[in-house]
């Protein structure tokens, strides 16, 4: 349980700080997003970085239970499949970059990244 507290905070701060970013700065994020989707170098270490910490959370916390800490599992595995994926084949994520560059993506994204963050905090700071 502790293991699922300390990721549980950890994903919850990444998540949150994110959508609180993207929130407020749509327009730094779609210059990011466009420049992620053009450096296929961002996307080889974005792959890289993905399946370290997917392994990392499979490795410790590869929990299927009936309740709020299955959904690190499924990140975990998530972000392990991203990193698979993104170097496995790179050019064919690029479908995605219209999908990201759009004006208005930030009122898609910001406010699930703001609640799945609220979520993991309570789950790691006051549950």
């Amino acid at each position: 349980m502790e293991t699922s507290i300390l990721i549980s905070k950890i994903i919850g701060i990444i998540y949150f700080s994110f959508g609180i970013g993207l929130f407020f700065n749509p327009f730094y994020y779609q210059k990011v997003f466009k420049e992620l989707f053009e450096n296929t170098s961002y996307l080889i270490l974005g792959g890289i970085l993905a399946i370290i910490f997917g392994v990392f959370i499979i490795q410790y916390h590869n929990n299927w239970v009936k309740n709020w800490i299955v959904l690190i599992t499924i990140i975990g595995w998530v972000a392990l499949l991203k990193g698979i994926l993104l170097l496995a084949f790179p050019t064919s994520l690029t479908v995605f970059k219209s999908f990201f560059v759009k004006k208005k993506i930030h009122w898609f994204f910001a406010p699930i990244l703001i609640i799945f963050g609220l979520v993991f905090l309570y789950f790691g700071f006051f549950h």
